[in-house]
Parts: C-alpha cells; structure tokens; sequence
C-alpha cells in the first residue's frame, strides 16, 4: 500500500459572504490563511432557480426567521457575474482554488467562461439529468455531491458522467442537514460508494465540529468539504452551521496529522522507535550467581530489562547450555558466554 496523496480540503464559503464582493474577498484570504486548499462559492440566479413562493427550509427559517420566502432570502445572497471574475482572480493570487457550484446551465456556462478548473455539484442537483449533462459536455473533472441520495441516483448520475468521459469525478458522502446529527452520518457509505463504483470519494460534511470531517479522511476520503464563515453570528442561512476560521484552521491540522499517522500499511517498526527497543524490551539474565562450567537450568535464569541480550523467546534454547565463564546475578546472557 503506498503512501496516499493530501486530501482536498475546501472552504465552502457558499453564501456567507451575504451577497458582498469584499466579504467574499475576506472568505478567500481567510480561507488561505487556515490551510485551506479551496474556496468555494455558489453561482446562481433566484429567478433560475427558485419559485417566488417556494419556501425555505425548515434551518433557513431558524436561523433568518420565517418572515420572508426562499427567493427573498436568496436574491439577497446573489453576487454579479463579474464578481465571479474577480474572485477567481483574487483566489489566483493568493494561491489557493477557486471553485464555486452552478445551480442552473447559464451559471455553468459563466463558471466555464472564467476557466474554472473543476465543477463541484450540489446534492440538489443530482436527479437534474439535463444539468449534469450540460456540465458533463464541458468535459472538466466534476466533483459530485450526494446527498439525499440512495445508491440507484447516484448510479443514474454516474452513468451520466461516464458516457461523456469526463477526466475525473469523485463522489462525495453527505447528509443534507444542518447540522446533520452524528448518528444518521453513516460514514460508512463512503466505502460503498466507493465500492459500487471504483471512483474516489470524499465527504461533505454539515455536523457541528470537526470530528467528524476528520474520521472521514482516516477512511480514505480524498476530498473534504465544510462550511466557512468570518463570524458565526453573522446574519444569513449558514453562519450557525459553519466554522470559524479558528475553528477550520484546527480542523485542516487535525486532518494533516492523521493523514501523516495512515502511512504505507507495512507493519514494522517506526524509525522513531528503534532507539527504545534495547530499554523497552527484556533479555534473559542470571537469577542467580552461575560459576564457569555449570549447567544452565531454568531455575538459573530471569527476564529482565534491557533488551540488549538473548531474547526472553530464545530461552529453551539457553536451558541445558554451560557457561563459558562466571556469569554474576542480574547480568544480561550473550551467546559467547554461553557453550
């Protein structure tokens, strides 16, 4: 098993900017700043994409109120076409990323204009065949979300990408939730994603925290995405359900730890660990004081620290064996005293 490769970790900044160019331009510095290796933002039109009367979801009127409809509250949240532009310029160069979700062809269109390396696309938009197709057609390596899936939709979407031999994609678990509660994740689905499919996989994750982003990783998921905000206590539908920049910031180092701690699978010794076997481990030494020539019988010896001498596993093979010379209480058995 080879050493695996970093997992793309990605700030979704979705719309917590709240409509705001110049916040959007601080998700991205801050998004840096924690380690991040992606910013992500979302593309779209209210008018492409909701009904004037649809209504929020049930966390949207928790944390803005119920007041007012999905499409009020999204028209708020909307950036310009040519803010898209300026933020993919501003993520160039601070060196990280830029990606951000289409929710209709003509924003999937804007996005490909820009030269946006990757499409990442949301859960909603997984049984929307005519979309998928509109983006598979542009031939870029699309990062798949699936939640509010069963295995049969993401089959249908799979198939989709395969017939126009797309570069890459790679499945992401997710509970379409906020906050999903740890015991509905099931984490394991990510194995059979994998599994049914042969693809990678990685996770989107909407649970309070980070652990669970970072057990995600110690099973292989190869991209990671979470929600990113400057200040949880902004107004807007995902502030609540977000992290922190101090909070991503500990989330991305817990990641890079584990990815260190995974390894290549071979079982032996860590070079770090070499230097305490002689401390940590046992030899066979005198029980008792043994004059040169006795016979060396079970009741003559111990296992003692250190391990610098014949291994405690070798003692059959010390019983019955003379010693070459006086050998004192409490000192550690070699070969050549021994004949």
């Amino acid at each position: 098993m080879s050493r695996r490769k970093r997992s793309l970790i990605i700030a979704e900044a979705g719309v917590n900017h709240n409509g705001s160019l110049e916040i959007a331009k601080r998700l991205v510095d801050a998004a840096k700043a924690c380690g991040a290796d992606a910013v992500k933002f979302q593309t779209f039109k209210t008018e492409r994409l909701v009904t004037r009367k649809a209504e929020k979801a049930e966390y949207q009127k928790r944390f803005t109120g119920r007041a007012d409809s999905q499409s009020e509250m999204l028209k708020r949240l909307e950036l310009r076409d040519n803010d898209f532009g300026v933020l993919l310029d501003h993520c160039r160069f601070c060196g990280i990323q830029f990606l951000s979700s289409p929710f209709d062809e003509a924003s999937a269109d804007l996005l490909d204009s820009l030269g946006m390396e990757t499409f990442k696309i949301p859960s909603g938009e997984i049984t929307n065949h005519p979309f998928l197709k509109h983006v598979a057609r542009k031939k870029r390596p699309v990062i798949l979300s699936t939640g509010m899936c069963n295995l049969g939709d993401v089959e249908e979407a799979v198939e989709i990408f395969r017939a126009f031999d797309i570069p890459r994609l790679i499945l992401l678990h997710c509970v379409t939730e906020y906050p999903a509660p740890y015991d509905q994740v099931n984490l394991s689905a990510m194995n059979t994603l994998r599994a049914a499919f042969g693809h990678e996989v990685g996770y989107s994750d909407h649970t309070p925290g980070i652990e669970i982003p970072v057990a995600a990783v110690s099973l292989g998921a190869t991209v990671i995405e979470k929600h990113f905000t400057l200040d949880n206590t902004m107004d807007g539908p995902d502030h609540k359900a977000s992290l922190n920049p101090d909070e991503f910031r500990h989330m991305v180092q817990a990641i890079r730890n584990v990815e260190q701690a995974i390894g290549d699978g071979i079982k032996r010794p860590a070079a770090c660990e070499l230097k305490n076997i002689g401390i940590a481990r046992k030899s066979i030494v005198a029980a008792e004081t043994i004059e040169a020539g006795e016979v060396i019988t079970r009741g003559k010896l111990a296992v003692k620290r250190p391990g610098t001498g014949i291994q405690p596993k070798e003692i059959e093979k010390v019983i019955g064996l003379k010693a070459k010379t006086r050998i004192v209480e409490d000192e550690v058995l070699r070969w050549d005293c021994l004949v």
